[in-house]
């Protein structure tokens, strides 16, 4: 009587789930994700669309369909020098594809027809084989190639992730010594895996030092392009005075006569490389000491070219730009 009673449980037990299986079966095989599953890096069907991508050439208007890692090869050409340690270039290469895929998945038809633009201003920078071949002196160019296709080719199918989701990769040149959070630079809610972290070796990089000098009748009228009650009195030796840096050392807040601003603005209206710099006045003068070259979020190139050279691997420096993230292949 036992066994009749288990044999029948186990029959209604098969009624109910075959239908069950059957579905999950089906939805794996047509790149559905099954309910309870992670449906970001453990299931790798939710990536296979991202073999091709859109790009926008924004010179012509042209859209071109392109294998991503040949995609990936033209950005890492673009946005970091050949000349930087393999292990850096390796580094650029994941945060590139992962900086990609993260973008075409929010950026709600923002170009339309394409995933992304070959604009720095907008996406990320992008060159041509032959447009890089051609700005490389003629003997480098050979071993420059070799060692993009490689640092690419050798990374094939990693991204990077934080609790199973894709990170925005931000990055920029030069840090000057410490990156920078996001709502620092653009308000909102910081990410938790982009955190401000210590750089050494940057300063070595001298050619992201800079100095602006604007004459106060010209910063005047910057100003009042933004402003246009904007005024300011120069005998008053308080006239301009940063008020606020952030973690990183860089300008939070700056009072400039009548007008309180954030550094970031300040960058912008003047035209500086970074929100990290000093300010002295003269008579007729006022000039902008500047440490570091970019935005000052996620990875910095630099950074990442003196963490290769003293040893660290393009895995090191993920971890170290980005924190408590995981590399992953989307393809396994």
């Amino acid at each position: 009587m036992k066994n009749f009673i288990f044999i029948c449980l186990c029959f209604v037990l098969a009624i109910f789930a075959l239908p069950i299986a059957l579905t999950r079966s089906f939805k794996i095989a047509n790149g559905e994700v099954p309910e309870g599953k992670n449906d970001t890096i453990e299931n790798k069907y939710d990536y296979q669309k991202y073999k091709t991508i859109k790009l926008l050439h924004t010179k012509t208007g042209e859209i071109e369909e392109i294998a991503l890692d040949t995609y990936i090869k033209g950005v890492v050409a673009a946005e970091m020098p050949a000349s930087y340690n393999e292990e850096a270039l390796k580094a650029q290469a994941v945060v590139a594809r992962t900086y990609t895929i993260y973008t075409i998945m929010h950026n709600n038809n923002k170009h339309e027809n394409a995933d992304l633009c070959d604009s720095s201003n907008c996406c990320q920078a992008w060159i041509s084989k032959e447009d890089r071949m051609a700005k490389w002196d003629e003997d480098k160019r050979e071993e420059y190639l070799k060692k993009i296709e490689n640092a690419v080719d050798s990374t094939n199918g990693k991204i990077i992730t934080y609790n199973g989701e894709v990170i925005d990769a931000f990055f920029h040149s030069n840090s000057g010594g410490t990156t920078e959070t996001p709502v620092n630079v653009w308000g909102g809610t910081n990410y938790p895996y982009l955190q401000s972290v210590q750089t050494a070796g940057e300063d070595a990089y001298n050619q992201y030092s800079s100095q602006v000098t604007i004459s106060k009748a010209d910063f005047i009228n910057k100003i009042k392009e933004k402003h246009p009650d904007f005024t300011i009195d120069f005998n008053d030796e308080n006239c301009i005075k940063i008020t606020e840096y952030t973690e990183s050392s860089r300008v939070k807040t700056i009072k400039v006569g009548n007008i309180n601003m954030s550094g970031v603005e300040m960058r912008t209206l003047i035209g500086l490389k970074s929100a990290k710099f000093e300010i002295t006045m003269d008579e007729n003068n006022i000039t902008f000491k500047v440490t570091g070259y970019g935005h000052g979020v996620g990875m910095s190139q630099t950074g990442a070219d003196s963490m290769a050279n003293q040893g660290s691997t393009y895995e090191d420096i993920i971890h170290h730009f980005y924190t408590n993230v995981e590399i992953v292949d989307y393809k396994d």
